[in-house]
């Protein structure tokens, strides 16, 4: 019986060649599919918050709906949003990088308390910014700025 390493013939190549080809890809790939805020470094950069004031809502210059839910791994413009409002609501998310993750959850669970404590509303305490924390989170950025 013989062992040790397999001869490299002809299927060990292809299957290397094959593998570092799609090694290459997949990076390549990922960097076009990233983020511009990952682009070249290793962490999100910070956004700036550009408020404003609508019938009574403020805005941050990102997302200006109410119903898409800021996501805790990718950087999204609802999660740049929310982040925003959070802080201007005196509800600190940690860095403004638009990844909706531990820290801004975090700031939503407590914003969601207060909101149903001192104001009366039913929202889910869930650390999520949905269809029902949005418009709440709008309404009281604007009013607590």
């Amino acid at each position: 019986m013989i062992t040790g390493p397999r001869h490299e013939g002809s299927e060990t190549t292809l299957r290397r060649s094959i593998a570092i080809a799609l090694t290459a890809a997949t990076l390549i790939a990922g960097t076009i599919a990233a983020p511009a805020a990952f682009a070249g470094t290793s962490t999100a950069q910070a956004y700036t918050c550009r408020y404003s004031v609508s019938a009574g809502r403020a805005y941050a210059g990102y997302y200006s709906g109410n119903t898409v839910i800021p996501s805790p791994t990718a950087v999204t413009n609802a999660g740049i949003e929310a982040q925003c409002l959070l802080k201007r609501a005196k509800f600190d998310p940690g860095t403004i990088d638009g990844v909706f993750g531990n820290n801004s959850q975090a700031a939503a669970t407590r914003f969601q308390t207060l909101m149903n404590n001192a104001f009366g509303y039913n929202i889910a305490i869930d650390g999520i910014v949905g269809s029902e924390t949005w418009p709440a989170l709008r309404w009281y950025a604007q009013a607590n700025a």
